[in-house]
């Protein structure tokens, strides 16, 4: 694959800015010259990014979220996950979330890879680490945070996912992952 030869699919800000300022999400809204001359308008949601945590036990098993999540009005299955906060290192992010949602703490952690979850409106990109040497403590959640965790074999996570019990993205794919590397086909970078 050649990015050198991009340019004629490459969109350019001519202007643009704030169109909404909420408490947690903010939406910017662009005039933007395409590669044919013309304009456009681009509105996506600027996200500072996030960590995924794929916590896997010495036996093959995962441990596991139940969240609700409300703009969909139900409860999910998810690898624990969170925001990562100005300034803040990743992996440390994932460290932090891993405690505080679940009380687990990991003595060997991996970069596995980077994913971009929205591509169509959003800036918003998810870091996935493996964490391994698990070793349960206190959880400690935030005031608003509600969640349930257990624990799954692999292949019963991607039972679920097959059902279209699972439909979280990176969810899904922390499945593949595991999958992946419990078989030894692939190996975190």
């Amino acid at each position: 694959m050649n990015m050198a030869s991009d340019d004629h699919l490459n969109e350019s800000r001519i202007d643009g800015g704030v169109a909404y300022d909420g408490s947690f999400l903010k939406v910017i809204k662009d005039t933007v010259r395409l590669p044919n001359g013309k304009s456009a308008t681009r509105e996506y949601i600027p996200h500072p990014g996030a960590v995924v945590i794929l916590p896997l036990f010495d036996d093959g098993r995962v441990l596991l979220e139940r969240q609700f999540r409300y703009p969909l009005g139900r409860v999910f299955i998810e690898f624990p996950a969170g925001k990562i906060d100005p300034g803040e290192d990743p992996l440390a992010c994932a460290k932090r979330e891993l405690l505080e949602e679940t009380g687990y703490t990991a003595s060997d952690w991996q970069f596995v890879c980077k994913i971009h979850n929205a591509i169509a409106y959003s800036d918003e990109f998810l870091d996935i680490y493996l964490a391994r040497g698990l070793t349960a403590g206190e959880r400690k959640l935030d005031d608003e945070e509600f969640l349930d965790t257990f624990t799954a074999s692999n292949d019963d996570l991607l039972t679920w996912v097959n059902k279209g019990e699972v439909t979280d993205v990176k969810t899904i794919i922390g499945a593949f992952w595991i999958e992946k590397i419990l078989s030894g086909e692939w190996q975190p970078a």
